[in-house]
């Protein structure tokens, strides 16, 4: 890699080991093959797409369909298929095969300023329906959502937990930490919103619904009570009363399934931003589609076109289970001799379920129901999604004035025995908003839109990405000082807007800043800084630097309490207004239990050949290196790694930790370097509180991709053990 140059307000942190272990190569180091990375077709009309899967009897995919396969309709009209191709989702291409198809290219500055990942990994979210699950049905949503996040959740897979009663709180973020995950999950609770009937019999919220539709079983059962109850009362205003007291309950549900949607909808919308497809799982015990007291069916269309835009494909589950539909003896129902109730019931199950129904069947997902175990569908849900057909279609000149719902349809030309799923429809592209900037306030100073600027990155659901920015979080416990955080962050010089000055030389600005949030959302420290680095750059050797092999470092320290954090930061490049943001989590334990525990993984890296008047060297023949902020390595170097572990149990014997050590680098979740089980030398530490252990990886024998390092630490006194893991990307 390139020499980088840090700016004169950065600072850095130097991993200087004066006793290190140097791994032998790797001797499980495999070289998966990597399917060739073919030009994409390029358009120049805007297109519209849809993403689809076809399968066959047994349900599984089936794979090298060709473009002619294909027959496209819109509102029952045949279309041409502009562009065509086949997609793995969660692929380092996938998102610039979907810009291909939209008629665009993938512009996006991360690709160019890190590696490309053949496993970029895939966005899944989860949506638990709080506000219509029961506590039997949360309990079953819980045990699923568990078992996926600890034993199916992959390397590079970002997944988040959210629900519409808010409940989550700030924990219903996107992430691949599972502390985080584990936190939100504990906080779901169902939310009792069960519409309240305090009339005698008292009316359900489905028969409620027969009401409204004027069934006339139901509506006459509770039109005789209230006769039989109410001597003189005409049979016309006892309609009257039964149909408002059926609205009325009818009104309290619509106003929580507008909640249960619109959250739903946000979801949808604001993962917009996110590249590549993405899956979202709907649990819910099911509410009914009333669409005289409510906007429940628009709602859903809107649901489905923005599903669409956004390249989201819902799986509904019924948390219910098995279900017969039969109220047990436990519920407050009414009670019916004539048997009339019971039978106009017999379709509240179903009922329940067409919303759920219909937001999979929509989107190109599918509903799954009647099930006590809904880990295999969900299973199946994630093998299915996997890869997909990508087709695109011009539209017509007119539909870009109309606000019309389309409708798509796709069959398989003579294979009537295929399965398509598809997204079902979309709304009408809308006009190209106008490019024009607006007039800012005459009395906003530059430096309040700087500050506003930078204030909205940081706040985003989704970290911008206008301006690449790395983000590297290292926890210490430092004697005297606690538990040490420390923040760094990086931009990269050739991203940056450099203004011409004097004498030849060109000088960029830019604004970072950083939050703190506690697991509740609650904002602690916080840092904001004008950073500047002048050009050219001239090196001890003479040579003169470009902005290319310039980065920006900033270092931020800050002592923290034990517990769950979440640091925000963001960059706006002062001349150009480019905005960048990242987002990390991280859990500092709390070492005064006495647990074994260990500190961050402090990540640099060497190159292969040193010579012994290299500049890393220090006066006592030890090497240092930068500590890695992007850590993005280069295949002919080492990894260099530190890090401490806490609170080791010393033997009875010689009154000395007895702790060992074992390396692992993860493909995939898949071991693809490994080394033996040692023990860690404690001769000659000061403080066996916190023994330290440094090493060197060999990256030559592994591929381009995206990697975890995981260390792990065996106390053999106690049989505990602690580990902690960091990604790393290798060009």
């Amino acid at each position: 890699m390139a020499n980088k140059v840090r700016s004169s307000l950065s600072c850095t942190l130097c991993l200087t080991l004066s006793s290190v272990l140097s791994f032998p190569p790797p001797i499980s180091a495999q070289d998966p093959t990597a399917p060739a990375r073919e030009d994409v077709v390029r358009v120049t009309t805007e297109l519209v797409q849809t993403d689809v899967m076809v399968f066959d009897k047994s349900g599984k995919f089936v794979k090298d369909l060709r473009r002619e396969d294909f027959e496209l309709r819109i509102d029952d009209k045949v279309r041409s298929i502009e562009f065509f191709e086949q997609v793995a989702a969660g692929m380092a291409n996938e998102e610039s095969q979907l810009a291909a198809a939209r008629g665009g290219s993938s512009t996006s500055p991360t690709q160019t300023a890190g590696a490309a990942p053949l496993d970029r990994g895939r966005s899944i979210f989860f949506y638990l329906d709080d506000l219509h699950l029961d506590l039997s049905g949360t309990q079953l949503a819980t045990k699923m959502v568990s078992s996926f996040v600890e034993k199916e959740m992959g390397q590079n897979d970002e997944v988040a937990i959210t629900s519409p009663s808010g409940s989550i709180g700030f924990l219903q973020q996107l992430t691949h930490n599972k502390a985080v995950l584990r936190k939100a999950l504990s906080r779901l609770r169902p939310r009792n919103t069960t519409v309240t009937d305090f009339e005698r019999p008292p009316m359900t919220e489905y028969q409620a619904l027969l009401v409204s539709r004027y069934d006339r079983d139901v509506t006459d059962f509770f039109v005789e009570i209230l006769l039989r109850d109410n001597p003189g009362l005409s049979r016309d205003s006892a309609i009257l009363m039964v149909q408002s007291r059926a609205q009325q309950t009818l009104m309290q549900a619509a106003n929580v399934t507008r909640a249960t949607l619109a959250g739903l909808e946000s979801l949808i919308r604001s993962s917009s931003q996110l590249p590549g497809r993405k899956l979202v799982f709907f649990v819910s015990n099911g509410f009914f589609l009333d669409d005289r007291n409510s906007d429940s069916l628009q709602r859903l269309q809107r649901l489905t076109s923005a599903a669409a835009r956004s390249g989201v494909v819902i799986y509904s589950m019924d948390a219910r289970g098995l279900t017969t539909g039969v109220p047990d003896a436990s519920a407050d129902v009414a009670f019916d001799v004539s048997g009339r109730l019971a039978r106009a019931n017999q379709g509240e199950l179903s009922a329940s379920q067409d919303a759920l129904h219909a937001l999979a069947a929509d989107t190109g997902g599918k509903a799954i129901f009647n099930t006590n175990a809904l880990e295999p569908g969900l299973r199946q849900a994630l093998k299915e999604t996997s890869t997909y057909y990508l087709l695109a279609w011009k539209p017509d000149a007119e539909q870009k004035r109309n606000h019309r719902f389309r409708r798509i349809d796709v069959k398989i030309r003579g294979r009537t025995d295929l399965t398509v799923r598809l997204r079902r429809g979309y709304f009408d592209i809308e006009p190209t908003p106008t490019s024009a900037k607006k007039k800012s306030n005459s009395n906003t100073t530059e430096a309040e839109s700087l500050e506003s600027n930078l204030a909205k990155t940081m706040t985003t659901v989704f970290p911008e990405r206008g301006l690449p920015v790395s983000l590297n979080l290292v926890h210490m416990n430092v004697p005297g000082e606690g538990d040490l955080l420390s923040i760094s962050m990086r931009i990269p010089g050739a991203f940056l807007s450099f203004v011409s000055m004097d004498q030849g030389k060109h000088k960029a600005m830019v604004e970072i800043g950083g939050f703190v949030h506690n697991d509740k959302g609650q904002i602690g420290a916080r840092f904001n800084q004008r950073l500047g680095v002048t050009t050219p750059i001239v090196t001890g050797n003479g040579a003169e630097l470009s902005p290319t092999e310039i980065d920006v470092d900033y270092t931020f320290p800050v002592t923290l309490k034990p517990g769950l954090y979440q640091v925000r930061v963001g960059a706006v490049d002062v001349e150009s207004r480019k905005r960048g943001g990242a987002q990390a989590w991280i859990e500092i334990p709390d070492l005064t239990s006495g647990q074994l525990a260990m500190s961050s993984l402090l990540i640099g890296e060497r190159n292969q050949n040193v010579s012994a008047n290299a500049a890393n060297v220090t006066k006592d023949g030890s090497e240092s290196a930068n500590l890695s902020i992007d850590r993005v390595f280069a295949r002919d170097s080492y990894l260099r790694f530190l890090v401490f572990i806490y609170n080791a149990t010393r033997a009875s014997a010689d009154q000395k930790p007895d702790t060992a050590i074992q390396v692992q680098v993860l493909r995939d979740d898949q071991p693809v370097v490994t080394t033996v089980m040692r023990k860690l030398n404690s001769e000659g530490v000061a403080d066996l509180a916190r023994l330290p252990f440094a090493a060197d990886v060999s990256l030559r024998e592994l591929p381009p991709g995206r990697y975890v390092l995981l260390v792990t630490a065996i106390d053999r006194v106690t049989k505990l053990s602690t580990s902690q893991r960091a990604r790393f990307d290798v060009l």
